[in-house]
């Protein structure tokens, strides 16, 4: 077993693995910037160390963490999700560098990273794709021949990544030329790689994906699905386990697709194979992320496994502890995520000082944050403060344990998306399980919530209005 790993990450999932370390007796080393010098994390690391320059540059310069780890004598690198978890060049560094690389191979890597391969290799094997084209697309007559040939909409993706960014739908020729171009140009600034490719537009889908697990001894497992189909421009605001369209005959063929391909890319650690599902039950591949995912709590806590740690001991060499037919899916499980965000403005990212803070507990709450009283949001990461995880026996009771931990979730000093997943919760759909990938356009009213207003906060706000009226 490794005797140091450095987490090249930050925030909630720096927290994560720290805390996966402690378990199995690891140290730790975290890396920070000035920006985020007062994070938990830090602090909850054996070793930390500064990296420059400025407040991301750091997190990214892949030469310098493997130049830290080896001074510090760490053997293994964890990549966490985001920076440089899905860099090949980083992963094949730290190869040469003989120091361990907490993922897969920088082969599986590469091969998953571009979508375009990823979509060609499914099909090889015979995992359904959505019907796209085969190629990186370089000219708008190529693109409009395909376009009418497949027919409106389609949707045009970066091949080099995800998170919604290099995506756009598009529904007729006038619309085509200008967001191929928009595409090209997000995708070029959050990849490095402005390639895209055409797919056609399936309506109305749920967002299906399956955590995988791979050793080097050639084991491979999936420990079901995860339903990802609330979204905000194609990214995921609200996760659930197990998804409640799939029948068990479904999830098995679904599941045995996953492990085909990851099978097929030698694949080994974590990863999640991602579909789509159509309205009439097809299911398409649509692509594969070689890292921990975000949402990894809500599988956690419906199989009893723990995910990081897995990842860990098959990095350092050691076969799955179980096998497939171990694997149970046990109650329901909801996973939301709590943004520094502003919903009804178009999910504007917001900063601030957190004035307040109150983390909700209980039966079947799970609370992974690394934000506390007083901590200053910074500006220049992704939004994610804390990710509230409920379990229960049913989808009833489950829906409503996550609407009571929302309730008691206290974070004041700037808005968030607290009140907006408690709408949620309380909507007749979404508690019938009646939702796909369309909810947020769907249920426009689920952005009409009451802001929390504590009583302090109101004394304040009349304190404020009083003085003002008296300086008139």
């Amino acid at each position: 077993m490794f005797k140091k790993i450095l987490v090249a990450n930050r925030g909630e999932i720096a927290m994560r693995i720290i805390r996966a370390c402690r378990e199995l007796n690891i140290a730790t080393a975290a890396i920070y910037s000035e920006a985020d010098s007062t994070g938990i994390y830090v602090k909850k690391a054996d070793e930390s160390y500064l990296v420059g320059p400025g407040p991301v540059k750091g997190f990214l310069d892949g030469q310098q963490i493997v130049d830290l780890a080896k001074r510090i004598g760490a053997d293994a690198i964890h990549p966490g999700y985001g920076f440089l978890s899905e860099n090949a060049g980083f992963a094949h560094l730290c190869q040469a560098s003989g120091i361990t690389f907490i993922g897969p191979s920088p082969q599986a890597i590469h091969l998953m990273g571009d979508k375009i391969q990823a979509r060609n290799l499914a099909k090889q094997v015979g995992v359904p794709i959505v019907p796209g084209t085969e190629q990186a697309v370089t000219s708008a007559d190529e693109a409009l021949a395909f376009c009418r040939s497949a027919g409106y909409p389609v949707m045009i993706k970066a091949s080099a990544g995800g998170g919604g960014r290099g995506l756009r739908v598009v529904r007729s020729d006038q619309e085509l030329s200008a967001s191929m171009d928009t595409a090209s140009r997000e995708a070029q600034a959050a990849f490095g790689d402005g390639s895209v490719f055409i797919e056609k537009y399936i309506d109305r889908p749920h967002h299906i994906e399956f955590q995988i697990l791979a050793d080097r001894q050639g084991n491979i497992i999936h420990l079901g699905e995860r339903d990802c189909s609330i979204q905000r421009r194609h990214q995921k605001l609200i996760e659930i386990a197990p998804s409640l369209v799939l029948t068990p005959e479904l999830r098995k063929e679904m599941g045995e697709a996953a492990t085909t391909i990851a099978r097929a890319v030698d694949y080994d650690n974590a990863g999640t194979v991602e579909f789509l599902l159509d309205q009439q039950g097809r299911y398409y591949f649509i692509e594969m992320n070689p890292r921990i995912q975000v949402e990894h709590t809500v599988t956690e806590q419906i199989t009893a496994v723990d995910i990081v740690r897995a990842q860990i001991t098959i990095a350092a060499g050691r076969p799955i502890e179980f096998k497939q037919s171990d694997v149970t899916l046990q109650g329901h499980a909801i996973q939301c995520r709590i943004n520094a965000e502003d919903p009804r403005n178009n999910f504007r990212p917001v900063t601030g000082k957190i004035t307040a803070y109150l983390s909700p507990g209980g039966i079947g709450v799970r609370i992974d944050g690394a934000v506390y009283k007083d901590y200053d949001v910074p500006p220049y990461y992704d939004g994610l403060l804390a990710k509230l995880t409920v379990r229960g026996r049913t989808w009833e009771e489950t829906v409503s344990r996550m609407h009571r931990s929302l309730e008691e979730f206290v974070l004041r000093g700037l808005k968030t998306t607290i009140p907006f997943m408690e709408k949620i919760m309380e909507e007749p759909d979404f508690r019938a399980g009646r939702f796909d990938t369309s909810y947020l356009e769907t249920h426009p009213d689920v952005f009409n919530y009451d802001e929390h207003i504590e009583p302090e906060d109101l004394v304040l706000a009349i304190s404020a209005s009083i003085a003002a009226y008296e300086g008139l």
